[in-house]
């Protein structure tokens, strides 16, 4: 089992940011964090790196009926929704599987809420173009 969904997009960088977190919406999420990898490996390591974002997306209906039902999952949220520039200078936009985090933790009821976000994140990678 891959442990991601991914998709090659024809957007620019930009554009794909924008488009992912339009689509993270439609399906209830929020960013709450967003990570520009490029620009903190240039600062904290002077390296040079491809454009990579990282978006800790969050859908709070969903967070909350997980830590009720593990009060330690926090340490695996928010879900992380990747945006990268490729060398052949394509956009890809790749989310976590959520089902495939959900195998470390041995919690039966987690099940049925990974199942349900996975659906959403799917979508949000299938929608886009």
């Amino acid at each position: 089992m891959s442990y991601y969904f991914t998709k090659t997009v024809n957007e620019d960088f930009d554009g794909a940011i924008e488009k992912v977190t339009e689509e993270l919406k439609q399906e209830g999420f929020g960013i709450l964090t967003e990570i520009d990898v490029k620009e903190t490996f240039k600062k904290k390591l002077d390296k040079d790196f491809r454009k990579y974002r990282i978006l800790g997306a969050c859908n709070p209906n969903m967070a909350f009926q997980a830590i009720q039902s593990e009060s330690r999952i926090g340490t695996m949220l928010p879900c992380n929704v990747i945006v990268q520039e490729l060398d052949n200078g394509k956009v890809e936009v790749s989310a976590v599987d959520p089902v495939a985090s959900m195998q470390a933790v041995k919690n039966d009821s987690l099940g049925d809420i990974a199942e349900q976000v996975r659906e959403k994140l799917k979508k949000v990678i299938d929608n886009l173009n």
